[in-house]
């Protein structure tokens, strides 16, 4: 009976050390293989506020040698303000925005296992961005041509003086009028006391 038992241990030894032995060897080569854990921003945020930096964060410490980050922006354009700094699993880039729009972040780098590890985050950035400044620039240069006829205005405005020339004869005019009623009220008179005279 105790053999028995014995030997019955010995078996479920035996099993669970094949399984310990086979859940061990997958992951010697995962552990060597490397890949991103985590980013800020996130893959899929959308900012309102312009980020400084663009972090990535590893499993295992990536070498300088071998890895790449870029960062582009709408149309394509360039967004990574300098070189990828280093700092135990975490590499930054400085931001430079351009647009408001879809950034995407790539990276590639090897794994101590010698396999390449690359991928991609992306975020919007619903600001505005200096981008967009030149086009600040425009209305004025459009506004201009609409600054000439002002200049020309005064024209229509010079036949005043002609209305005051007339206002000014119409003036002198009823001055004589009022002298002519004058002298001929005066000469009526005079008329009237000589016919007077005449009679007495």
């Amino acid at each position: 009976m105790g053999g028995r038992v014995a030997r019955v241990a010995r078996t479920w030894a035996v099993v669970l050390g094949v399984v310990a032995a086979s859940a061990l060897l997958p992951a010697a080569p995962a552990a060597a293989h490397n890949s991103l854990t985590g980013s800020d921003p996130r893959d899929g945020a959308r900012l309102a506020a312009v980020p400084e930096r663009i972090e990535l964060r590893f499993l295992a410490t990536p070498k300088e040698a071998t890895t790449e980050v870029t960062v582009t922006g709408p149309d394509n354009v360039a967004a990574a303000g300098g070189a990828p700094t280093f700092a135990g699993k975490r590499v930054t880039v400085p931001f430079r925005p351009g647009a408001a729009g879809l950034y995407i972040v790539t990276y590639r780098l090897a794994s101590d296992d010698g396999h390449p590890v690359k991928g991609e985050i992306r975020f919007t950035l619903t600001t505005g961005t200096p981008a967009e400044s030149p086009s600040a620039t425009v209305p004025p240069t459009s506004a201009a041509p609409t600054a000439a006829p002002t200049s020309a205005a005064p024209s229509p405005a010079s036949p005043t003086p002609a209305a005051a020339e007339a206002d000014d004869d119409g003036g002198t005019g009823w001055l004589w009028a009022a002298g002519a009623v004058v002298v001929l009220a005066a000469l009526g008179g005079g008329l009237l006391l000589r016919r007077r005279a005449a009679r007495r």
